[in-house]
């Protein structure tokens, strides 16, 4: 177990002053550096070898004078030495040593001054052997106080999941497998965390496998299960009775009772090789105690599946991610509180005490993540509150321990498979003592929480059909949180679809639900018992885009919810390589109301978010009134109608690239009168060319005269009839036409499906009928230059943006949500009209300029022309002018406006209640 560091340093004060005067590299080093590492009670032969030879870069042997694998690496010189040369010596080593057995620190030392590197940080750190007890929490990595801030992308995280994976094959290919294997090797993980954390001794495990089995690694299953029920029976300390055998073997004797479930279950016998017992040796050679339990559980998991290893690291949920949920759902909240009462003694020891009975459910936890984050926030809070107690003498340091309250029976979880329930569990106790940890750092006396007598609930079962309420009662729940599994429609297994349904058997359209929303209503039944339990989960964005909204939020806001906070749509992955980005909204939400509502704000889905107070939230994630937009066939107002083009159902057969139309018309130059242009979204916004066969009242006879068509329509009937569809196999007797006709019989103006999110407005223009609209492009027909402005304009943009579906995030338009809702100007004058017309026509001819260029090319926001943008900029604010006398100050502030409008427009006759009244529509 590790020493206080009030015990180190008294150790380190006793070292000065039996070595201050040593002056030879040679005589005494290996006394010194024995009765160095004395001063953390870590016996130096556990841990490191002195005159390791290694290769040198030079091909010569060079001999370390102390190794600790991993960890540290030591040079000596003689009294006066050159400690640059000392450093430089030692980086000379790092050639001859294998990757595992790079060390992180280099120590170099001529007995009267020492020089401590930290590879991974600057600079160096430099003391006098008198003043080493001033510093001497510099070699916290050696007593196991090792720093608790960790790097996301740490490879230590990615090496260490790589050897679970790898002995996780090796155990499966000997027909260790399913639960068992997946037990067995959290079990491993505990061990090899607690011996670089002083749970157990240093290098205690790794000793044991050294020293007491064979090479072979014939004995080592026998001796882990030995180990395994050693851990689980009481040795005697901690006011227990010592249930353990008087003639235990004295390596196993020596290891602490752990208890918390872990060990209890019997195992089957595993068997071990020469191979796998060196696979488990490897991983006792990594730093443990530079694990993160929230990252590492994912890794953890992810190891365990060789094809999720090929991408290791882009498997796991960021921290950065998970604070965007906590902090605004009640880390931000509590610090407040604890910055108002920090100095009054009596509210800050009530403060304390609330934290302690606080109660988190994470209902689709997987390896623990948000628990994990969640609970280290809540020690560290603790910890501030610990060290204004001590400060101000309301706490002695003899009894801080018996004050830590918070601990991991105040977190609860639910996960469909049983192995990240598993890590979860055993990822809070590892942050629990890393905590523990922190708090002996803090006040100098070494503090651990053994045997685990308290553990986290996590359940391992489906969250839609379990009972939350039998995991923990509602009245004592503060807070629920997490990332369920998103899964749209096209996505769900049966399972989920059956799963779904059921939850939402009284919600007309539920069907089109993404998997989250059951997360959702589960909650506010569960949350309906106690109405002062708020939530927040991670969601795909499609719960607050199209139809969705109506489908989902009609029932949530009929139950009372409340939206607190959102983060609108932002990406959500690792930092990793080819990782899979998903693009995400948080929302955070209640039963009750409040007058803290922030949204966070994303410039770009990568970017930086911006937080901003507002008086409502309503389900598109908008600051303006709750209300729900209807799927509408025709447009809310007297505007021209909108429609999407014909659908061929062809096979392909009716539509021809540029190659296949030369091709026809050199065969038969004839056929060219019935080749027309076809444009969908990318044929519209990139100029690419592409043709269909039209023949829509052309008379059989001419139709005949062509052999190539009649191949080709042969083609489309067989396609029609093979259809399970119905509808397509009547279409069948019509093979010379497309299966949906729906072309403008003027020219038209053409509003592309699917459009990128990076460009500021959607390429919007006029097409004429000879071009033939694929049902990938919208079509109005008999617009006016107005129309185009005002659908061009940021105001419409912004509309766009707030209600329209995504195709991952690229914005894809609706016509019975975007367009048939969208409230244009009310009675704008002939003067405004006019006004729009000339800055639409300018946007027009701005265009022209550039022939050549496709509109993806004049929409680029790196590439747009200056004068189109000018044009644009105009247009904007002329259409500003036509709706309201206000300036509005961006997006946010025109989509508030433009709900407010809908209202009115949506319901004429009935009076406003206020500002930001609820109201479906």
């Amino acid at each position: 177990m590790a020493l206080s560091w009030n015990d180190i340093k008294d150790r380190a004060l006793a070292f000065s002053r039996e070595w201050s005067g040593e002056s030879s590299e040679k005589a005494e080093a290996k006394s010194f550096w024995d009765a160095f590492f004395h001063i953390f009670c870590i016996p130096r032969r556990r841990i490191a070898t002195f005159e390791k030879r290694v290769k040198k870069i030079d091909g010569k042997d060079g001999y370390i004078d102390l190794l600790w694998k991993g960890i540290l690496l030591i040079e000596s010189k003689s009294l006066g030495g050159n400690l640059d040369r000392a450093f430089s010596q030692a980086k000379d080593y790092f050639p001859g040593l294998k990757d595992h057995e790079l060390p992180r620190y280099i120590l170099v030392s001529d007995f009267a001054r020492f020089r401590l590197y930290d590879l991974e940080e600057e600079p160096p750190h430099e003391f006098t052997i008198e003043k080493l007890y001033e510093h001497i929490k510099l070699f916290g990595f050696i007593a196991g106080y090792q720093p608790t801030s960790y790097k996301e992308q740490d490879p230590v995280n990615v090496q260490a999941a790589e050897h679970m994976g790898k002995l996780h094959d090796k155990l499966q290919a000997t027909g260790y497998q399913g639960h068992h294997l997946e037990i067995y090797l959290v079990r491993l993980l505990f061990c090899l965390f607690a011996e670089d954390t002083s749970i157990f001794e240093r290098c205690q495990f790794q000793d044991l496998i050294e020293q007491r089995t064979a090479e072979d690694g014939r004995d080592l299953a026998q001796w882990l299960e030995n180990l395994f029920q050693v851990l689980n029976t009481p040795d005697g300390k901690n006011g227990l009775g010592n249930k353990r055998l008087q003639n235990l073997d004295e390596h196993l004797s020596a290891f602490p009772y752990v208890n918390g479930s872990l060990f209890s279950e019997r195992l089957p016998i595993a068997a071990f090789d020469t191979e796998m017992r060196n696979l488990l040796l490897d991983c006792c050679v990594l730093n443990w105690s530079r694990i993160s339990p929230a990252i590492f559980g994912a890794l953890f998991q992810s190891a365990m599946d060789q094809k999720l290893r090929r991408n290791l690291g882009a498997h796991y949920t960021t921290e950065q991610n998970i604070l965007k949920l906590i902090k605004p759902l009640f880390l931000d909240e509590l610090r407040k509180e604890f910055e108002r009462v920090k100095s009054k003694p009596k509210k800050l020891g009530e403060f304390h005490k609330k934290l302690s009975q606080l109660k988190f459910l994470d209902p689709a936890c997987g390896c623990g993540n948000f628990l994990v984050i969640a609970y280290r926030e809540l020690r560290l809070l603790e910890l501030d509150i610990l060290r204004i107690l001590v400060k101000d003498g309301s706490l002695s340091l003899d009894v801080v321990e018996f004050n830590i309250l918070c601990n991991v029976d105040q977190f609860f979880g639910i996960e469909i498979e049983e192995f990240p329930a598993q890590i979860a569990q055993t990822a809070l106790w590892l942050t629990d003592h890393q905590m523990n940890m922190r708090v002996s750092e803090e006040f100098g006396k070494y503090y651990a929480r053994l045997p685990l007598e308290k553990s986290a609930t996590i359940i391992h079962g489906n969250a839609l059909q379990v009972d939350w309420r039998k995991i923990v009662a509602p009245e004592s729940l503060s807070y629920i949180l997490g990332n369920p599994p998103f899964g749209g429609k096209q996505y769900q297994s049966q399972e989920q679809k059956k799963d779904l349904w059921r939850v939402f058997n009284d919600v007309q359209g539920a069907r089109v639900l993404d998997f989250v929303a059951a997360w959702y209503r589960i909650a506010i039944d569960y949350m309906a018992e106690n109405p002062k339990i708020r939530a927040a989960y991670v969601s795909t964005n499609s719960i607050t885009q199209g139809e969705q909204v109506g489908v989902l939020w009609g029932d949530l806001l009929k139950r009372g919810v409340k939206i607190h906070f959102a983060h609108r749509t932002f990406q959500w992955s690792s930092e990793a390589r080819g990782k899979a980005a998903v693009h995400c909204v948080i929302i955070g939400f209640a039963l009750q109301d409040t007058t803290e509502k922030r949204i966070f704000d994303y410039e770009t889905p990568q970017s930086t978010p911006k937080g901003l107070k507002v008086q409502n939230i309503n389900p598109y994630l908008v600051d303006a009134p709750d209300v729900l937009l209807k799927k509408r066939r025709k447009p809310i107002q007297s505007t021209p109608e909108i429609a999407l083009g014909s659908i061929p159902y062809d096979g392909g057969n009716l539509i021809l690239t540029p190659e296949e139309k030369l091709e026809l018309i050199k065969a038969n130059p004839k056929v060219s009168p019935y080749i027309r242009p076809l444009m969908g979204s990318k044929e519209f916004i990139n100029n690419h060319e592409r043709y269909c066969i039209w023949l829509p009242g052309i008379p059989p006879v001419i139709i005949r005269k062509f052999p190539c068509i009649l191949d080709r329509l042969e083609r489309v009937r067989e396609m029609r009839l093979a259809s399970q569809r119905l509808t397509t196999q009547k279409l069948a007797s019509c093979p010379m036409v497309f299966g949906e006709l729906r072309q403008p019989n003027t020219d038209y103006l053409a509003i592309p499906e699917v459009s990128s999110e990076r460009r500021s407005y959607i390429p919007i223009g006029f097409i004429s009928n000879d071009v033939i609209a694929s049902n990938l492009l919208y079509t109005i027909s008999r617009p006016t230059i107005y129309h185009l402005g005002i659908l061009t304009s940021s105001m419409h943009m912004a509309w766009m943006r707030a209600v329209c579906g995504r195709l991952e995030n690229r914005y894809r338009y609706s016509a019975s949500i975007v367009y048939n809702n969208f409230p244009w100007p009310q009675n704008p004058t002939d003067k405004q009209q006019q006004a729009v017309e000339k800055a639409a026509q300018a946007v027009l001819d701005a265009r022209a300029k550039y022939p050549t260029s496709s509109l993806a090319d004049l929409y680029d926001p790196l590439s747009m022309p200056s004068e189109l943008a000018k044009a644009h900029h105009k247009l904007d604010t002329t259409v500003d002018n036509v709706y309201a006398k206000k300036k509005f100050s961006g997006d946010s502030d025109r989509v508030a406006f433009l709900f407010q409008l809908y209202e009115q427009i949506a319901t004429p006759i009935l009076p406003k209640k206020s500002k930001h009244s609820k109201r479906t529509i």
